[in-house]
């Protein structure tokens, strides 16, 4: 008895939320912003699985004014569901940069999986392992992470274009073996970090610059200048492997004296946001507009305070 009781209660319950939600359906052309505004925030608290009822009524209106008020509503279901994600990323320790990157793609493809890029990475991956050896000196490492992403994959770092901002995720370079240095980046990073291989993404102004650091470097118990620990560095557009006198030819080319903290592995948090804050110029155009509030929303999340 007890059980036919929960029954109808849920079975009761389900026909009050259709019941509430045609309703709601039904004012989404109603001309006053304000109800306008109400209506389309109920309707998004009921969250993604809604997205298909909101899919038909589009394709069965014949009013354009309100297939554009329904797509508004989708989009604004799909950022709902990252900024979950993102939220739910940042409060993960450790931060994993990788994880991080492929959400950021649902800005754009709100419905791709990672599967397939996941895919490409661990064949990258593996070729790479193929020709390492314990042997090896960091520079040679390099070499052979250059050889076989820049040159057997053909992994090509462009320009930052903000005419394409597939450039910058991670996802579609893996799919397309094009990108930027700040995608490339990411994609160096992850695999020396899968590799066991000792270089990270640092904090050299205006560039994505990898830094090779000694083996025995642990930036959490170093006192000194990290700088002290690098062994090299390397472009993340091309794999190209840079010096010390490089490094410091740039810092006097931009008239800044470098510091300590220029050479510290940069935090996950900080690559996402200064991705982010590129990917944003991306959609200057006004009827891109509603994207670079979204971007501005996340970068505030990444950067606030735990």
């Amino acid at each position: 008895m007890s059980n036919f009781i929960l029954v109808w209660v849920r079975f009761s319950s389900n026909m009050e939320q259709t019941k509430e939600i045609k309703a709601l359906f039904t004012l989404i052309d109603d001309p006053d912003e304000e109800i306008y505004s109400s209506i389309s925030q109920k309707i998004v608290a009921y969250g993604k699985g809604i997205i298909p009822n909101l899919e038909h009524l589009w394709e069965t209106t014949l009013s354009e004014d309100v297939q554009q008020r329904i797509e508004g509503i989708i989009q604004k279901l799909h950022f709902s569901d990252l900024r979950q994600d993102i939220i739910q990323w940042k409060d993960t320790e450790p931060h994993d940069l990788l994880s991080g990157a492929l959400l950021l793609g649902k800005l754009e493809y709100p419905d791709f999986t990672a599967t397939s890029a996941l895919q490409d990475l661990e064949k990258m991956r593996r070729n790479i392992w193929l020709e390492l050896n314990s042997f090896l000196t960091p520079l040679e490492q390099a070499n052979v992470l250059t050889s076989i992403l820049y040159k057997y994959y053909k992994l090509t770092g462009n320009e930052v274009d903000y005419k394409n901002p597939d450039d910058f995720f991670v996802h579609k370079v893996l799919e397309t073996k094009v990108g930027n240095a700040m995608s490339n980046g990411i994609i160096y990073q992850t695999l020396c970090e899968q590799l066991d291989i000792h270089a990270k993404l640092i904090n050299i102004p205006k560039q994505c610059i990898l830094a090779f650091y000694h083996s025995d470097y642990e930036e959490t118990h170093y006192i000194g200048n990290p700088q002290d620990k690098i062994h090299f560095y390397i472009d993340a557009t091309n794999g190209n492997a840079f010096s010390h006198a490089d490094i410091d030819s740039y810092f006097e080319r931009i008239n800044t004296t470098p510091k300590p903290f220029h050479f510290k592995a940069q935090q996950p948090t900080s690559t996402l946001s200064i991705l982010l804050e590129e990917l944003s110029k991306c959609y200057g155009r006004n009827s891109k507009a509603h994207k670079q509030a979204s971007i501005t929303e996340l970068i505030e999340l990444l950067q606030a305070k735990s």
